[in-house]
This record gives C-alpha cells, sequence and structure tokens, in this order.
C-alpha cells in the first residue's frame, strides 16, 4: 500500500518513457521500505520481459571486481534492469560506479539503488548525469497510507490508533504489528509489552517444527550471517542441514552468497524476545556463537580473515558506550597487505610526520629487524601506502632494541618484573599504528588496524603476553578497558608521549576471552597485576587498574585461589605490613559495601551488590527474583551499584 510517487517513477524507467531517468536512487532508513520497492520493480521488469540482475551489495565487500561479476549481465543483456540493494555497504564505491561502471551498460538497461545513505553531490553536479538521475527520499507512511495497510492486514479499526503510533510509519513495524493484532483484547489500548513481543514472535514465524528450529531462529538473530558450519557449532547434534534448509525459506530471512541474513528489524524483535524471556539462554548463544566465530577466524585465509573478526565484533555493536571507536562493518575500500621493499620510504616519511623522528628512527629498526610484522594500507586500486601497522613478536630483551626504540626498553623492564616469559613463550606488540592527518583517532583504517591486531591474537599459538601502543591514551582507555588491556607504562618517545596497554594471556587464555567477552553481564578479566613500586603495597594504583581490581575481587568473592591474587593486595585499601593482606581486604570491601547505606538508592545498592556476589544467587535471573524486581532494572541497578562501591572505596584508596 501506499508509496504511489516512487512506484510512478519505477514505472516510467521501466516503460522506457521519454525523458525518464537512466538511474533511480532510493534512501531512507532501514525497515522503511526500500527492499520492498526493488520487489516491486522486479516484478514490473518481468511482467515486461525485461531482464532482473539483482545485486545484494552486503556480501560484496565493495569490491570493483565483485560488483562487475554480479552486475555483469546488465552490460551485455540490452534493456536489463539492475536492482542494487543495501548500496550503503559499499558506499565508497559510488564514484566507481557512476564514472566507470554504468558507463558500460547494454543499451536500454535502468539501474535502481537503495541505500540507508543519501547519495553524493556529484549526481547532479555532473552534466551527463543531472539529466538521467533522479533520487528518492522514501519516508515513513502518514497516517492514512498506515492504516489503510492495517486494514489490508486485517486488522480492526479500533486497533489501528495504537499500532500507527507504536510503528511510527515503518511498514515492517506495521506489519509485525498487525501480526499481533488478535493478541489485544477487544476495547483495550494496544502496546508493545514483553507479552506483546512474544506474540509478534510467534506470529512472524509461525508454529515451529521442533525446539532446533526456534534454537536455529535464535542463532539467526544474533549472527550477522549465518551459515551452515556456524549452525552446527552452535546447536551440536541437531539435523542442521534440514533445519538450515528451512530457515532459508522463511519469509523474512534472505538467503545470500555469504549465508543467511534476517531483516534488520526482525532480528531485533527476534534478539529483544528471546533476552526479555530469558536472558541465561540469551548470553549462552552469545557465547557459543564467539566461539564459533573464533575458530572461523582461525581457519580462515588471508584474504577472508578480516572479514570474519568483523563478523565476531558484530556481537558487540550494542555493547558500551554510543562514542564506542570501532565498527564491525566493512571498509572494502581500503586494503591490508604486507610490508613491500618499495613502501619503505613512504612508511619512514609518515611516520617522521606523524609521531617525530625518534619514532620514525624505532620504525627503521623494526623495518629492518622484522619487516614481516608490518601492515600496510591502501585505497582500493592505489599502490601508494596511507597508513601502517606493526604487530612485533619478542622472545627476549636484545641490546639493539633497547637502544633503538624507548618503548620497548621500557616494556621489557616492566615484563621482567611483573611477569617474566618462561621459555617458549614470547610477547606480541602492536607497536606502531600511524595514518598521517587523522593519527589513531577512529577511521576505517583504524577499524582495519584493530581487526588485524584481533586476528592476530586469535591465530597465533605460544602467546603469553599482548601490548598495544597508543598516544591518546585518554581516548581509548574506557574502550580498551572492556576487552581486558589495562595501562601498563608511559613512555617518553621524543616529545610525544606514548602509552602502552597489556593483558596476560596466561591468566586467560583466548579461547576463554573470547567466551568471557561475550557475556553481556560479566566484566572483562583484568589483564595485568602491576608491578608494586618501590614503596610497597601502599602506592597508589591507575584508577583504571582500580576499578577494575573492585570488580574482579567481587566475581572472586566465594573462589579463594583467585581473589588472594587481587591486584587491590597492593592498594592503599590493605595496611603496609598487614599480617593477613587477604582479610583486610575483605574487610575493607565489606566496610564499603556496608558504608552505602546512607540513602534510598544506596540501600537498593548494597542489595544488590550483596545478593549478586556476596549472598551469591546461582544465576543473574535468579538474583532479580529474589529481589523482586525485574530483570532489566535488576541490571541497570546492578551497574549503578558498582559504580558507587567504586567511588567508595577510591575513597579509602
Amino acid at each position: 500500500m501506499g508509496r504511489e510517487p516512487e512506484r510512478a517513477v519505477l514505472d516510467r524507467m521501466l516503460s522506457g518513457a521519454v525523458n525518464a531517468p537512466l538511474v533511480a536512487y532510493l534512501h531512507g532508513p532501514g525497515g522503511i521500505g526500500k527492499s520492498s520497492l526493488l520487489r516491486y520493480a522486479a516484478a514490473q521488469a518481468e511482467r515486461a520481459g525485461r531482464r532482473v540482475v539483482q545485486v545484494d551489495a552486503r556480501f560484496l565487500d565493495a569490491d570493483p571486481r565483485r560488483i562487475e561479476e554480479a552486475a555483469g549481465l546488465a552490460c551485455v543483456e540490452p534493456g536489463a534492469v539492475l536492482l542494487i540493494d543495501t548500496f550503503e555497504h559499499c558506499q565508497g564505491l559510488e564514484p566507481w560506479l557512476r564514472d566507470t561502471f554504468l558507463l558500460r551498460l547494454a543499451e536500454g538497461a535502468v539501474v535502481v539503488l537503495a541505500s540507508r545513505v543519501a547519495p553524493d553531490a556529484e549526481w547532479l553536479l555532473d552534466p551527463g548525469w543531472a539529466q538521467l538521475f533522479t533520487h528518492l527520499v522514501v519516508r515513513p507512511l502518514d497516517a492514512a497510507e498506515s492504516d489503510a495497510l492495517l486494514a489490508a492486514r486485517g486488522v480492526p479499526e479500533d486497533q489501528r490508533g495504537a499500532f500507527v503510533a507504536f510503528a511510527g510509519g515503518s511498514p515492517l513495524a506495521l506489519s509485525l504489528a498487525a501480526s499481533a493484532s488478535d493478541a489485544a483484547a477487544p476495547g483495550a489500548p494496544w502496546e508493545p509489552t514483553g507479552d506483546v513481543l512474544t506474540t509478534l514472535v510467534e506470529r512472524l514465524v509461525g508454529d515451529l517444527p521442533s525446539p532446533a528450529h526456534r534454537r536455529a531462529l535464535e542463532v539467526v538473530a544474533q549472527a550477522y550471517v549465518t551459515r551452515e558450519p556456524l549452525l552446527r557449532a552452535v546447536l551440536g547434534d541437531e539435523d542442521t542441514a534440514t533445519v538450515f534448509s528451512w530457515l532459508r525459506q522463511l519469509p523474512y530471512i534472505e538467503a545470500t552468497p555469504e549465508g543467511l541474513h534476517p531483516h534488520d528489524a526482525v532480528r531485533a524483535t527476534l534478539e529483544a524476545d528471546l533476552r526479555w524471556r530469558d536472558p541465561e539462554r540469551y548470553d549462552d548463544v552469545r557465547v557459543r556463537i564467539s566461539v564459533a566465530c573464533l575458530q572461523a577466524v582461525r581457519a580462515a585465509s588471508e584474504d577472508d580473515v578480516l572479514m570474519r573478526v568483523a563478523e565476531w565484533m558484530f556481537l558487540f555493536r550494542t555493547q558500551g558506550s554510543s562514542d564506542n571507536p570501532y565498527e564491525w562493518r566493512a571498509h572494502p575500500q581500503v586494503e591490508d597487505t604486507p610490508l613491500r621493499p618499495g613502501d619503505v620510504p613512504d612508511v619512514l616519511r609518515m611516520a617522521e610526520e606523524t609521531e617525530g623522528r625518534v619514532s620514525a628512527a624505532a620504525v627503521a629498526h623494526w623495518v629492518r629487524r622484522q619487516p614481516e610484522a608490518f601492515r600496510v594500507y591502501r585505497y582500493a586500486g592505489s599502490a601508494t601506502p596511507v597508513a601502517f601497522m606493526a604487530i612485533l613478536r619478542l622472545e627476549a630483551p636484545l641490546p639493539d632494541d633497547r637502544a633503538e626504540d624507548p618503548v620497548i626498553a621500557a616494556l621489557w623492564d616492566y615484563v621482567e618484573a611483573a611477569a617474566p616469559l618462561a621459555k617458549g613463550e614470547h610477547l606480541g606488540i602492536r607497536r606502531f599504528a600511524v595514518q598521517p592527518g587523522w593519527h589513531q583517532r577512529p577511521s576505517p583504517l583504524m577499524d582495519l588496524v584493530s581487526r588485524r591486531t584481533i586476528a592476530e591474537e586469535m591465530r597465533t599459538r605460544g602467546r603469553a603476553v599482548t601490548f598495544t601502543v597508543f598516544e591518546d591514551g585518554e581516548r581509548w582507555r574506557r574502550y580498551l578497558a572492556e576487552a581486558g588491556l589495562l595501562e601498563v607504562v608511559a613512555v617518553d618517545v621524543g616529545e610525544r608521549k606514548q602509552h602502552v596497554f597489556g593483558r596476560d594471556w596466561r591468566r586467560q587464555p583466548v579461547e576463554q576471552w573470547v567466551e568471557h567477552r561475550a557475556r553481556t553481564t560479566v566484566a572483562p578479566v583484568a589483564g595485568w597485576t602491576p608491578v608494586p613500586a618501590a614503596g610497597g603495597s601502599g602506592d597508589e594504583l591507575p584508577r583504571a587498574v582500580f576499578e577494575e581490581g573492585v570488580l574482579e575481587a567481587l566475581r572472586t568473592w566465594h573462589a579463594p585461589r583467585e581473589f588472594a591474587t587481587s591486584v587491590l593486595l597492593q592498594s592503599r585499601l590493605v595496611p603496609h605490613g598487614s599480617a593477613d593482606p587477604v582479610a583486610d581486604l575483605r574487610g575493607a570491601i565489606t566496610a564499603a559495601l556496608d558504608a552505602l547505606q546512607v540513602d534510598p538508592a544506596g540501600v537498593k545498592a548494597h542489595e544488590a551488590l550483596t545478593a549478586t556476589y556476596i549472598s551469591a544467587s546461582r544465576t543473574h535471573k535468579a538474583t532479580a527474583r529474589r529481589l523482586g524486581v525485574p530483570y532489566g532494572t535488576y541490571r541497570r541497578r546492578l551497574a549503578l551499584a558498582k559504580e558507587r562501591l567504586i567511588e567508595q572505596l577510591l575513597q579509602q584508596h
């Protein structure tokens, strides 16, 4: 229903009308109906006997060669209709598409693009394209159109107003709401409560053949793309081949060359339902997918490994703060390549321009010593390096390394004092990450640097400890702490200070880390136990280390051996020369807990922390029931309680 103006433009194009545009560019938010318009165009074209070429840009890696392969028929078939959906996934190729590929279209061919991103202005500024191009903003349906859609779906008139208000003009949301229209009691106001959310899912998926089919949907809702091996890894011994075939037939799941991909709004609905209905199961599915992604990264070819890492990162797209510095999405307009001999002058130039002469001298040393450690980044189609990084592998401190690189000199001193390497162990350090003009601020280049770093951690065997270096420590500190990386040293390199963050894989292997990372209610394990300063245990710990120490102390409250290794034993919470530092630390935390009860919010904080960690119910869900509050309320209360306890302990630190 609706979309008459957009359909009229498409009809003109498909009929070959005089002065009809050659390219129509649809843009608007997810779930707004762009794909429906593409399906309309495909149906109309087929009725007219025209060849339809459909391309889903999500799985093309925005590589010009991949688009040429997928859409090449439009260049040889007269009158072909090329439909490119989710074009935002290869937006970086918009100039190439406009200035190169579309010029090769067959006689009479037309193109319809659908993207969440508006087109760039060059389409209309270029005289050659101005008369051949049109862009259509796909807007929410108005109240009358929404009402008409609901009426066509059989929704009773007295319920439509509430549905229209809930959906905000989104055709998909309206359709989902309409699927549950019978759930509302006659005459009662409708609202999307938890029960209605469940009904929406039930009406959406219908009667499921078995519990295995429901579990398969839970996987599809959380994984970026679902392939049969992933489904097998998560479901275990279930008949995954049969379930996978069933999934690919569902109307709200697209079968693409890369696997199964649900519509964004369907994904959100299914995911929200599971999280509301069974939080423990929600976390369990996340953990299983995370472990399966680890195995996929380890098994991937060099060409595919960064995409496999991005798929793992998709699990964390909604975690953390809104200014999370890294994106999980692909950035195929940038290439990650090994260092070539001809790259060295450019690499040294970029290092000196960005970080100064001392850093450039260190880069020159490591280019000679470990050229295989370097990765160079270039824009697609160009040989010129625009950024570089290096992940060094070190087994023992060498005099030349110390002399040429002040960061490595300070780091070896730290490692030898804090946690010396055993025979056969090595450390890895992402020593450089340089992009001139933007340096280490968030960007597609830094995203790929991050993915390369994670890929190395996941694939490298025998690594005992990991470090990464940033100049802007404040920008990255919180993000790195979420992954268990804490600052260990800060080093002056020329006139710049570089901050080194680290973690010890001997405390938590990679396999355990990917499980731990996927749990939504668990904080990361601290990466290091800091070195005691010369003054002994009374010296102040860095705040990030202290905060993580408090959280780990709570988690290990009933694990005496782990609690006895707490970093807080080196803090001022424990008196210098204490005869029983573990008992003193427990006493300090207990006293801080009791001290929270100075107001109603403090009483609630005390209850949440005590019930969760000190009394230790079996699960967080059980703790919420014990406190008599909804699970979501409990989670929010627990997060605030942790912050309040940390502040209370910092006053004593």
